[in-house]
């Protein structure tokens, strides 16, 4: 069968090849055989295969953080699957393969009304953003948040599951042609990152105090929304866009006590939470509420213009039912 392998850290396009590896061996005791059907290539696929990520396997190694497939066969006495459902990959199961073997408590069986595209996207960003909008702050109805990067993928699931608890949303992005596309996404306020955004803020706000921001870039972006956060407001760092370092002005720092934190959803602590967390985002898509785009997909022989395109920017998926 056909898997990507990754054969050296640094220079994902160059170091990603697809290779012909053995079969799976039957599934045992409490694992499961999964056909893949999609998976993507997320941001930190690409932040480990540069060898910048919290995971280095050994090399050569398939690597892939989510994905999902058909269920071909169970071990003895699983229940949790059967053959034939649609299951997204748990996270330490490496998912660019034709098959994976996974543990069957981790498979998470799909919702019939969503399909093997979207399926393929749901068990990163969607969950991340039910943990974000969970861990820090005890939001009810009508407070507000602030995000950055408003138009990832990751602020778009902000944005739906955020709606969804009827929350109040600002937005920052640092174009404004994306104003328009991310208004259409039900945000109650944005604006482009400039030194007059804070006080836009506190105008479409009306002065409400702003208790969690969620910072996605870094840099002079995290020293904004730091400037418009209420006293002892959480900023939670979750990604690094910019590739620079938090600013944080020591007036806010200080002044307003606010409360820093970074976010990856595979601490030990939010393991448990990670299920309730995907089961609310995968309703929250099939409600029609939340859509995940794509903008390509590729076969896994062409996986080095799919890495380049993904660099380049979009949502690229990597398609194992195709003949390579």
């Amino acid at each position: 069968m056909k898997a990507i392998h990754l054969t050296a850290y640094g220079n994902p396009a160059q170091n990603l090849r697809m290779v012909e590896v053995s079969e799976p061996n039957a599934p045992s005791a409490s694992e499961a055989l999964v056909r893949m059907e999609y998976a993507p290539i997320d941001y930190s696929d690409l932040l480990l295969a540069n060898g910048v990520y919290f995971l280095n396997p050994k090399l050569p190694s398939v690597i892939g953080g989510e994905g999902a497939g058909i269920v071909e066969a169970v071990g003895p006495g699983v229940t949790s699957v059967k053959v034939g459902d649609r299951v997204t990959i748990p996270f330490g199961t490496f998912t660019w393969a034709d098959k994976v073997l996974a543990p069957a408590h981790g498979l998470f069986v799909v919702l019939p009304s969503i399909d093997a595209r979207t399926a393929s996207m749901l068990n990163i960003n969607p969950t991340t953003a039910v943990l974000l909008l969970d861990e820090f702050v005890k939001l009810k109805a009508k407070d507000w948040i602030v995000l950055n990067a408003a138009n990832s993928h990751v602020a778009r699931c902000l944005i739906a599951i955020a709606k969804s608890r009827d929350l109040k949303v600002v937005g920052i992005v640092r174009r404004s042609e994306l104003i328009p596309e991310i208004e259409k996404l039900g945000v109650d306020f944005v604006g482009v990152e400039s030194p007059e955004l804070p006080k836009q803020i506190q105008i479409a706000t009306g002065g409400v105090p702003i208790s969690l921001g969620l910072d996605a870039v870094g840099g002079p972006a995290t020293a904004t929304m730091a400037s418009v956060l209420s006293p002892g407001a959480h900023l939670v760092s979750y990604a690094w866009l910019s590739g620079l370092p938090i600013h944080v002005l020591q007036g806010d720092l200080i002044g307003k006590r606010l409360n820093i934190h970074g976010f990856w959803m595979y601490y030990e602590e939010y393991l448990p939470k990670i299920r309730a967390a995907l089961t609310e985002a995968a309703k929250v898509v099939a409600s029609g509420k939340l859509t995940l785009p794509v903008t390509t997909t590729y076969k896994p022989s062409q996986i080095k213009e799919a890495i380049e395109h993904s660099q380049r920017g979009g949502k690229v998926l990597l398609d194992f039912n195709q003949p390579n």
